[in-house]
């Protein structure tokens, strides 16, 4: 696992938080590693505001917080928006995850 990688968002992923109009509530995607899940770890993505430690990923205004203890989990992994017959949703492709359960929001190493 390659540490120093930061994890990259497409531009699909700030697309979307443009229309779900986050900057303007002051508010940004915040992507963070947990311990739990049926798989050892899991995701946990919501809207929240920016801290000190956070690594911020910024596109047209739009942010992304990663903070410092889930960087390393989520080094080099993709974050990015997709919507399918069953729901759309944030979805996160990390290759440092040696496996991951079937509902997508928990992996192990």
């Amino acid at each position: 696992m390659d540490l120093n990688l930061p994890p990259k968002v497409t531009d699909r992923a700030f697309e979307r938080l443009s229309e779900i109009d986050a900057a303007a509530q002051g508010q940004a995607l915040r992507v963070a590693v947990e311990g739990g899940g049926c798989s050892g770890f899991q995701y946990e993505i919501k809207l929240d505001t920016p801290d000190t430690d956070d690594l911020v990923l910024e596109k047209d205004g739009q942010k992304v917080l990663v903070d410092s203890v889930s960087l390393p989990f989520l080094s080099g992994a993709t974050i990015d928006f997709t919507e399918e017959l069953i729901g759309a949703r944030f979805v996160i492709d990390n290759p440092n995850a040696t496996s991951s359960c079937g509902c997508g929001t928990s992996f192990s190493m």
